[in-house]
């Protein structure tokens, strides 16, 4: 089944997640459960031994099933089987099924079994499903789900089901997705492809194994006994760590041979045709650019107009109807209807910014950052389109980052059109150091995208404080936010109504403060997206500071949290993954306090250094002139943190961890 793009969820045909309690009891009435027969290979799943499991484990999978069936004409029909033993309570989201289908991938076929412990088994069929929409934000799109409800799908009982779909698909590839969050006791792919096809196989993530034949022009892989992919805090995204297959199907007919790629040079140069000629101006476009950058000082101020343009006044939403999941619409219709997806945003940018003299190109990607197989030449590895602009050679501006130089390009600047919040010049961060199909007229060629200096992505805070005798601390904190801190900041203050905006740094202090209240909260520059953010705020805290006889005792460290527990799991098993940051970054603290009348300080904290080539943590506490002065910087400087070195980390997080905890102390001076 093709891909859905533009930030659509990534399609599978896997149980549904997350269904509301509501919406499963209707599905559940709905559902003219009769008892029946169960098929063989349902017994014959039931009846095998659990696959190893720890004891806390929701559910095991006994058979996870796909069958690809190719025709000489390039349909392909799937059979999916999945059979479940419910351990635990969590494990019930396994009786809920939805199943994608759309005008190009008919649903044939779909029925569902439960084998309770105790009694005779319920069957359900299609028609006992609801027919829903998967998606919101499209204003047409043929993709559509059915979800059907397994009938007593608790602790103890099986629950299986079974659906066959028959596809005309864009591409001829496929993949088998055999590895997840349960363990799995016996893993099945089985291809039939038409005499004289070949097939080339890619396997992530997982050791490779050699295909068995099966009959003529039929092969399968099996595996048993697969472990669950461990859900770890900060790990890296699923699809970069499971085990899947990916396979590519070369047929014998000419026609269908462009429906192959081999190569990401295919890949780019198969979206190049589907494109060719979307991008072409008109005569609206020219008056509109004209209109937009009359008055504009510079070229650097007309890129800026015109990303602004594509980004806030073209709303996103998509009309995705058979090949339209991929191909763009006309830049021409983008202007005229000012809405469209993502890679409508890029094409009607692309159109303006080349009446300008900016050449683009698109650039594939995906919004999870390790969700592409470099390995896998394919479109079905992303769902999102943005742009590359080739800069002129004379031209060096300020303030634009996202930039690579490539020898056969020259300099790139990546921007994403439909991120309505991150300024040009910025990336968001999901796309930072993440892989990218750049497309041109002679085909595709895979880049990483650039990551941008941690500098870049900043937040400034600083905190001019008083303290009183009784432990009040009084003051003002201001931050100054760049780059993805201000993004993130922004988009959290825009989705807050104005009167609960107090209300979200009240969440945020709660994790330091006592007794506080805010005085006061202010906020510049929130919708100038290419200028820094501001946020001040003003408070009152009582009983800050905590007395112990003639002492007081005073955490230098006011706000803020730059630390995490994410490896304090308090288990004795070994961590599997790696931890990922979302992006490089620096953060500066700076406190200072003024002291009540009386006091002195008797005792600073010492000083911490730690100091890794993934990461640095500094601080430092003074007294001198009656004020309290604490500052600190936390950097980030790369993305991943491999397995191996997770004790370093570890290591560095409780040297922050006990930092942020110190405490000063000051000593009430004797008449």
């Amino acid at each position: 089944m093709k891909s859905k793009w533009c930030c659509r969820k990534w399609l599978a045909a896997r149980p549904a997640r997350g269904l509301g309690l509501a919406l499963a009891l209707a599905l559940l009435a709905a559902a003219g459960s009769v008892r029946a027969d169960v098929p063989e290979w349902l017994r014959a799943a039931a009846q095998a031994p659990l696959p190893a499991h720890a004891p806390d484990t929701d559910a095991v999978v006994l058979l996870d099933e796909q069958i690809t069936l190719v025709k000489e004409r390039g349909d392909i029909k799937t059979v999916y089987r999945r059979v479940v033993k419910i351990l635990r309570p969590g494990g019930r989201e396994e009786g809920t099924v939805r199943v994608y289908f759309d005008k190009e991938t008919r649903l044939t076929y779909l029925k569902a079994w439960s084998l309770p412990a105790q009694g005779k088994p319920y069957e359900v069929k299609e028609k006992d499903a609801i027919e829903t929409s998967p998606f919101s934000g499209a204003l047409y799109e043929d993709t559509r789900s059915k979800v059907l409800q397994i009938p007593a799908a608790e602790p103890g009982n099986i629950v299986g089901y079974e659906y066959e779909q028959y596809d005309r698909p864009f591409l001829l590839q496929d993949r088998w997705f055999f590895q997840g969050p349960y363990p799995v006791g016996r893993a099945r792919f089985a291809l039939q492809l038409p005499a004289g096809w070949e097939f080339e196989t890619v396997w992530m993530n997982h050791p490779g194994q050699e295909a068995q034949a099966a009959g003529e022009n039929r092969w399968v892989w099996e595996f048993e006994n697969l472990p669950a992919v461990e859900d770890e805090p900060a790990m890296p995204p699923w699809r970069a760590v499971a085990g899947w297959l990916a396979v590519t199907f070369f047929p014998t007919r000419e026609k269908l041979q462009e429906k192959s790629h081999a190569t990401w040079r295919d890949v780019g140069a198969w979206y190049a045709a589907l494109a060719d000629k979307r991008r072409e101006a008109t005569p609206a476009i020219r008056e509109k650019v004209a209109a937009l950058t009359e008055g504009a000082g510079d070229v650097v101020e007309k890129l800026r107009r015109l990303a602004a343009f594509a980004q806030r006044d073209v709303r996103y939403v998509a009309i995705e109807i058979g090949i339209g999941g991929y191909q763009p619409h006309a830049a021409a219709d983008v202007l005229a209807n000012r809405y469209g997806d993502c890679k409508d945003k890029a094409t009607l940018l692309s159109a303006m910014l080349r009446e300008i003299g900016i050449e683009s190109y698109y650039v594939l990607v995906h919004t999870t950052r390790g969700a592409v197989a470099p390995q896998f030449p394919s479109m079905l590895n992303f769902n999102h389109a943005i742009l590359a602009l080739r800069l002129p050679a004379e031209l060096a501006p300020e303030n634009l980052h996202a930039v690579r130089a490539y020898e056969s390009y020259g300099r790139l600047l990546f921007f994403d059109p439909t991120d309505a919040i991150t300024p040009l010049g910025y990336l968001p961060a999901s796309l930072q150091a993440n892989h990218g199909l750049l497309v041109t007229e002679s085909g595709g060629e895979l880049i990483e995208l650039p990551l941008l200096r941690a500098n870049l992505n900043r937040l400034l805070r600083t905190g001019k404080l008083a303290l009183n005798s009784d432990g009040t601390l009084f003051g003002t904190v201001q931050e100054i936010l760049w780059g993805d801190f201000a993004t993130r900041r922004r988009g959290l203050l825009l989705e807050t109504a104005p009167a609960e905006r107090n209300k979200t740094l009240e969440r945020f202090l709660a994790n330091f403060l006592p007794g506080f209240v805010v005085q006061e909260l202010e906020v510049e520059n929130l919708e100038q997206y290419e200028q820094n953010l501001v946020v001040r705020y003003r408070f009152i805290a009582h009983n800050y500071a905590k007395k112990a006889g003639n002492l007081l005792l005073v955490r230098p460290r006011v706000v803020g949290a730059k630390g995490s527990d994410v490896l304090e799991t308090g288990e004795k098993k070994e961590r599997k993954y790696p931890v990922e940051f979302d992006t490089a970054s620096l953060e500066s603290d700076l406190f200072e306090i003024v002291l009540p009348g009386g006091f002195q300080v008797e005792e600073v904290p010492p000083g911490v250094t730690a100091e890794a080539d993934f990461a640095s943590y500094h601080s430092q506490t003074q007294a001198a002139g009656g004020v309290l002065r604490y500052q600190r910087t936390y950097e980030v400087k790369a993305l991943r943190v491999p397995a191996a070195r997770l004790e370093e980390l570890k290591k560095l997080f409780r040297q922050i961890d006990a930092d942020e905890r110190n405490s000063a102390v000051l000593k009430r001076a004797l008449p």
